[in-house]
């Protein structure tokens, strides 16, 4: 247990990093691995309003499509 709080930390440390300096950062990887988990613990730690899509849902991976479209 040790271990992976140690691991989660350190990406955690990391991914706040990144959003200092981008708007969106995506948490990609293997089913059950702690996605999401992560971003829970994230958007907890740094207090923001964060959003949650979920690409093996249609309707999630439709309003990155609606995006990419607009941004076009």
């Amino acid at each position: 247990m040790y271990i992976c709080l140690m691991i989660a930390r350190s990406h955690i440390t990391e991914i706040g990093n990144l959003l200092s300096h981008f708007p969106v950062v995506a948490l990609l990887g293997a089913r059950q691995t702690g996605k999401t988990t992560l971003a829970k613990q994230i958007e907890s730690d740094l207090g923001t309003k964060t959003i949650y899509l979920d690409l093996e849902m249609n309707s999630d991976l439709y309003k990155l499509e609606l995006v990419g479209k607009l941004a076009k």
